[in-house]
């Protein structure tokens, strides 16, 4: 068994994967990559990628680059009306939002929720609380550095 078949692993369920990505919307703009920065590394199935993006990359290994669609629905999302929610100005208290602004609220559990203020009225702000990629399909560059069996402890 030659060294180079040794270390060709595949991405699978209980590997540990490092790669360098991108993701593009559809007009190609950039919204995170990690080119300019640390390649990422993940175990499939640990949530820190959504399994649509990990669908695609199956079976890749070390060397390996591809681009992948990746429809809303498998990505962030659809875009869900529900999510958009209508709050008193005067809740916001001493902070003034303007449309196109990401906020922090606090959600049921004490948690923070990002939202994007879409319109202010005179008193009502209406608030987005959609994964701003929510809706969008987008494309999923990858470049495979490294696959390895996952350490389990």
């Amino acid at each position: 068994m030659s060294d180079e078949h040794a270390n060709a692993h595949r991405i699978d369920e209980g590997m540990q994967v490092t790669l360098h990505f991108t993701l593009k919307l559809e007009d190609g703009t950039v919204v995170d990559s990690t080119r300019d920065k640390q390649a990422a590394t993940f175990q499939v199935g640990d949530g820190n990628l959504p399994p649509g993006f990990e669908r695609p990359i199956m079976g890749l290994s070390a060397g390996d680059e591809g681009s992948y669609e990746v429809s809303p629905e498998h990505a962030f999302g659809q875009h869900n009306p529900q999510n958009v929610q209508m709050i008193a100005l005067d809740d916001f208290g001493d902070q003034t939002p303007e449309s196109g602004m990401v906020m922090s609220f606090a959600d049921a559990a004490g948690g923070e929720l990002p939202g994007v203020i879409k319109e202010v009225g005179e008193k009502q702000v209406e608030v987005d609380f959609n994964h701003p990629l929510a809706g969008r399909t987008l494309t999923f560059e990858v470049e495979v550095i490294e696959v390895t069996p996952a350490t389990t402890h």
